[in-house]
């Protein structure tokens, strides 16, 4: 039988060259299958790790390992893996003893020989069944990790996720010295567009500049919505020339959008405060945040629509250097 890229892979292991061609026809001309054979059960362990397939078929008695010590083996690498495969035993043992072995060792079904086809067939329908649910599990549970870790409204990283990269990040910075920035954006006068245009207008400036944090930045730089009006953005690998003009195009960019909300013409703006990871200072990433919204609210306080850049950690031997951009409207109904 022919593989197919995308078939459901199904691993068969005995060493009867009878059966092995039985199970090949009884399964012949179903194209959503694709069959590996073994002979032992080394080979059906070799096979079952090059070729990851979703069932496999084995014979009780084998060469070298038993159908029961493969499932072991198999359950075994599923633990590991993180995967799912489903196991049919085949055997010529009735004894209800060595049929509960056999699913103890982690059998999902077991057949006696001879084998009727149609039993056969319903086994692996069962297996396809079974196996196809558990992938909608897994696909599930990775859309559930992602929502976990992104904000619905703006499509960004949320605060969880951000922790997450900043603490990879911080690791990365200290053992190999790169300079490493951490600023906090925040929406000027964010409450104000809420009462006077409604939270659906707020809502089109927050996914504005979400978009701009996405076009202005690399994407070996890190950009999350952390909570309401506040974003979150990290950059390595630039000195600080690099850093003013990574986030000074971000603010020029929403200063210069102009939203029509109400049959008015209105202007959002955004204030930065910016820290820089110091080297071999012990800093946490509640530290560079800490230091940034101090930054933030001393933009805010001097003007809004400004850039507060602080270099240094207070405390440290260097000094401090804030850098102020010219401020601009930050709403402008007309």
């Amino acid at each position: 039988m022919a593989n197919r890229t995308h078939a459901l892979k199904i691993l068969i292991a005995d060493d009867s060259p009878v059966y092995r061609k039985l199970i090949e026809d009884t399964l012949f001309g179903m194209g959503e299958f694709s069959l590996i054979f073994a002979k032992t059960g080394g080979e059906a362990l070799a096979a079952y790790r090059e070729n990851r397939p979703s069932i496999v078929v084995t014979d009780w008695m084998m060469p070298d390992l038993t159908g029961v010590q493969l499932c072991r083996l198999i359950r075994k690498e599923e633990a590991r893996q993180g995967s799912y495969t489903y196991v049919v035993i085949l055997t010529g043992n009735t004894e209800k003893e060595q049929i509960i072995s056999g699913l103890s060792a982690g059998a999902d079904e077991y057949l006696t020989k001879p084998f009727h086809a149609g039993e056969l067939l319903a086994r692996i329908g069962a297996g396809k069944r079974i196996v196809d649910l558990q992938r909608e599990l897994e696909t599930s549970k990775r859309k559930l990790e992602e929502l976990a870790l992104t904000d619905t409204l703006t499509g960004l990283p949320n605060r969880r996720a951000a922790e997450e990269w900043a603490d990879r990040q911080l690791h990365g910075a200290e053992r190999y010295g790169y300079p490493l920035w951490v600023a906090l954006a925040d929406l000027d006068h964010f409450k104000q567009i809420n009462d006077t245009y409604g939270h659906a207008s707020g809502d089109q400036a927050l996914q504005v500049f979400a978009a701009a944090l996405k076009n202005k930045t690399r994407h070996s730089d890190f950009s999350a919505r952390i909570g309401g009006e506040e974003f979150l953005l990290i950059v390595t690998h630039v000195d600080e020339s690099g850093m003013r003009v990574v986030s000074e195009g971000i603010r020029s960019q929403m200063a210069q959008q102009v939203f029509q909300w109400g049959g008015h013409n209105a202007i959002v703006t955004v204030s930065f405060g910016v820290a820089r990871f110091a080297r071999h200072q012990r800093q946490t990433f509640a530290d560079l945040l800490a230091r940034a919204d101090e930054a933030l609210y001393s933009a805010k306080r001097h003007g809004r629509n400004r850039i507060e850049l602080v270099s240094s950690p207070r405390g440290s031997t260097g000094n401090s250097v804030r850098s102020r951009f010219a401020t601009g409207m930050e709403m402008h109904p007309s």
